[in-house]
């Protein structure tokens, strides 16, 4: 799963979650050194623990920071299917 990144240097992160851990995360553009040990860090390890870790973690003057950002993309990708809006269905128009 590849997800754009919003208001940090990486552009995009990606990973997988395998029985709910993380594997595989990569962040593209960004602090490669870091975000490569960050990465790195994060292997294995459960979803709530890496969200619990990195969620609120500012970067400089930023209020946000790669690894908030990835929290909030875990976050999101966790919310409950119940909790998203149902899409509508497209069909002929009601009967007269």
């Amino acid at each position: 799963m590849r997800r754009k990144l919003k208001d940090v240097c990486a552009k995009s992160v990606a990973f997988r979650v395998v029985g709910g851990r993380l594997e595989g995360v990569k962040f593209y553009s960004g602090c490669p050194g870091n975000l490569q040990a960050l990465g790195a860090l994060l292997e294995g390890m459960p979803v709530e623990e890496a969200v619990a870790k990195l969620k609120g973690i500012p970067c400089g003057e930023r209020k946000t920071s790669c690894s908030d950002q990835l929290a909030r993309v875990l976050e999101a990708r966790a919310k409950p299917a119940a909790r998203r809006k149902p899409r509508k269905k497209s069909g002929p128009p009601a009967g007269p």
